[in-house]
């Protein structure tokens, strides 16, 4: 068996572009499907995965090791988010090609079952990312809260730290305080909460300072407390909370997790698999966490594709806490991509067709061509002109 093409189909999903890779076989109708979505860079990924394609026409799709050791070590260059965001679509497609080749699901090739169903959560806004990234206010929090509750949904993630440089403000702190408070008292002890700072405080002071103010309320975790590379910081917060701690989502390569896990900067590591390398990189740093009893809760506010990637993840990875989804990202969400997600009470089932268990739609991918992608950003200067991270 052998690869014999690779192509994408960008898909417009409002918000955000997700990227779709298709790699095909020269076994009559055998194919797989992969996802390399990263926001804002679509055009990039689309350029890198063809950069990729010849280092891979010709191989077996079954020796995925080896594809992936091809694309990274005779593209000389360290490939950065970008292009690891495009092996990672491409490695995706082929597991869902192995598992259709053997008649079983991807989880079952990843070590098999662990678990019986997955534990999941989403956005307050539930996928619209406007809601998400600019709801500041205790009122449309608890409104969103409620709206997410009634989905059926038992843990929920919010992003309400302010854009922040190195001195977190007293009314500030305050507010963020007041907000968890008021989520906190709208949904109970019964739901999950976690806090995204996405990396916006640019020093550990001011960082800790929003910590404390959310530890009444006892998030699940907070995440991404510093901008990526920041450990020597979220190891001295961890030493002085004890408020769980997430971090991961923008770390692209094996080294900058193992940095994260030496430091016991973190109680949860979260890696994305469509950018860190795929499905087999991310086994690795969750083995990599496992052993220094650290859990781990991939990043995943992308696509269809993505989440039925991460749901194969799940099923089959031991120190697996908790899984980011977007299904509500758009109305017509199931209408690109069939598949196995199923929700009951908070959790995910398990899947049982062969290889991810898909079907891409292409004609519905096309209704939905590219669109460059709303700038959040814009928002992310003080009131002084500073620029600071969003």
């Amino acid at each position: 068996m052998k690869i014999t093409g690779i192509s994408t189909r960008v898909v417009n999903a409002e918000m955000r572009n997700w990227v779709f890779v298709k790699v095909e076989t020269d076994e009559p109708g055998l194919f797989g499907w992969g996802e390399a979505t990263l926001e804002w860079k679509t055009r990039a990924v689309v350029g890198a995965i063809e950069d990729l394609t010849p280092l891979v026409i010709g191989r077996d799709p079954r020796d995925i090791e080896q594809a992936v050791r091809v694309m990274k070590k005779h593209s000389f260059w360290r490939l950065g988010a970008i292009g690891m965001s495009a092996i990672s679509g491409i490695e995706i497609a082929l597991w869902d090609i192995y598992g259709k080749h053997l008649g079983l699901p991807v989880w079952r090739l990843l070590g098999g079952k662990v678990r019986d169903k997955v534990r999941v959560y989403t956005h307050l806004g539930l996928g619209d990312m406007r809601a998400v990234y600019e709801t500041l206010d205790a009122a449309p929090l608890v409104e969103r809260a409620h709206a997410v509750v009634e989905k059926g949904y038992r843990a929920f993630k919010a992003v309400f730290i302010p854009y922040t440089h190195f001195h977190a403000p007293l009314p500030e702190v305050d507010k963020v305080a007041g907000m968890m408070e008021a989520l906190r008292a709208a949904v109970g002890p019964g739901i999950e909460i976690m806090v995204d700072f996405h990396g916006r405080p640019a020093s550990a002071g001011a960082a800790l300072a929003y910590v404390e103010a959310l530890a009444p309320g006892r998030p699940m975790f907070v995440e991404e407390l510093l901008p990526p590379g920041e450990t020597a910081g979220l190891a001295a917060i961890a030493a002085k909370t004890s408020v769980p701690i997430a971090a991961g989502e923008r770390l692209v390569d094996r080294l900058e997790f193992d940095e994260l896990l030496r430091a016991r900067a973190v109680d949860i590591a979260q890696p994305d698999i469509c950018h860190c390398g795929g499905l087999l990189e991310a086994k690795k740093i969750a083995a990599m966490a496992e052993t220094v009893s650290v859990g781990v809760a991939p990043h995943n506010p992308l696509g269809p594709i993505a989440g039925v990637a991460a749901l194969h993840f799940a099923v089959s990875t031991p120190n697996h806490v908790i899984q980011e989804e977007m299904v509500g990202a758009v109305p017509w969400y199931f209408e690109v991509v069939q598949g196995p997600i199923r929700m009951i009470d908070g959790f995910w089932q398990v899947p049982e067709a062969p290889g991810l268990g898909i079907t891409v739609d292409e004609a519905a991918c096309a209704a939905h061509p590219f669109q460059p992608e709303v700038l959040h950003t814009t928002n992310a200067v003080l009131d002084d002109g500073t620029i600071v991270d969003w």
